[in-house]
């Protein structure tokens, strides 16, 4: 049912995004920024809340930037258009080219890493375990620990109970999202049916319905159900930091509702908006986020979930050898 619901939502989308193509604009500077700037005024699904948040003003942007483009070469106008949309701060709002990716990933890049590779190596060793792209061991405390750089790719169902079942003596369980981009939202919800034993209220979605602004549908509560599988019952800490976007931050805003779960590091960097894609005369490549999501409370998780436990790597445990944010998880363990 869930797979049907996604199709559901890409078809609708896909839908009021042909609409675009029924206006023609001439492939030229100028014709390539109007359609740009129509595309996502029409359909783009957080204008209200980057005004709110960021004072963006779309018609005051369009003002700004379309002096810019008479005369501009290619490589200009992808400079101009590139900016315009990094107005929105959004990293599913991207410009693809031949030549080039426009993209606005200050949701990151602002912000402290609070993840280190080398750190993260030295607790991990090179005896882990490795299977559908989680990386996982017991650390020296009795502790599990299982780190998940990306939710691109599917994760096995028997390949989630082959590694509870290796942790089922732990006493808590270390999920490390940290610098997780997102990838597949099926793949990170299967993960968080894992962790309730019921049917819990997640968050809420809403689909776009017209052209202007303010068309949505009204909310759709969006519920995580208990997996047929394994559950883990015990503590678990999920480790996030600003790099943690997209189905890893949906992933977040679920494990938050199920029982026993301590967020423990940084804000996540958000990416709240389900991305769709079109494409201007030129050929280049639109994505842009058209479906909103929420949390259970009804808050807009765009620009990130803030942790339980807020902490970052100081410079002293780094120094030592030590991930504050993993230790700081293993303190609280019971």
């Amino acid at each position: 049912m869930r797979q049907i619901a996604y199709l559901f939502i890409f078809a609708l989308a896909a839908t009021f995004v042909s609409c675009i193509d029924e206006e023609e604009f001439a492939n030229t500077s100028r014709g390539n920024f109007e359609a740009l700037w129509k595309i996502m005024d029409e359909h783009y699904c957080f204008f209200d809340y980057k005004a709110e948040t960021l004072g963006v003003d779309w018609d005051e942007v369009r003002g700004r930037y379309e002096p810019q483009v008479a005369g501009a070469t290619t490589t200009q106008l992808f400079e101009v258009l590139t900016n315009m949309l990094s107005e929105l701060r959004d990293g599913h709002v991207n410009l693809s080219t031949s030549f080039d990716y426009g993209r606005n990933w200050s949701w990151k890049e602002d912000y402290p890493t609070n993840f280190s590779d080398t750190l993260y190596r030295k607790y991990m060793g090179t005896d882990y375990r490795l299977v559908s792209g989680i990386d996982y061991r017991i650390l020296d405390d009795n502790i599990g620990y299982m780190r998940i750089a990306s939710f691109e790719s599917a994760i096995g169902e028997g390949n989630l109970d082959e590694i509870f079942l290796y942790f089922m003596e732990c006493r808590s369980l270390i999920i490390d999202i940290r610098s997780n981009g997102g990838g597949s939202l099926t793949t990170a919800k299967n993960l968080a049916e894992r962790f309730t034993n019921e049917k819990i209220l997640g968050g809420y979605i809403q689909h776009k319905t017209g052209t202007g602004h303010n068309d949505f549908s009204p909310l759709e509560a969006q519920y995580l159900e208990p997996s047929q599988r394994m559950h883990w019952q015990k503590q678990v800490f999920v480790l996030t930091n600003r790099g943690v976007y997209s189905a890893a931050n949906e992933f977040v805003m679920y494990m938050r509702q199920c029982p026993n779960v301590t967020i423990v590091g940084d804000k996540t960097g958000g990416g709240a908006g389900l991305p769709f894609n079109n494409e201007l005369p030129n050929g280049w490549g639109v994505r842009f986020s058209a479906c909103p999501t929420y949390d259970a409370a009804g808050n807009c998780i765009e620009h990130g979930i803030d942790p339980d436990v807020e902490v970052g790597i100081s410079d002293d445990d780094a120094l030592n050898g030590l991930d504050t944010i993993i230790e700081t998880a293993r303190a609280l363990s019971d």
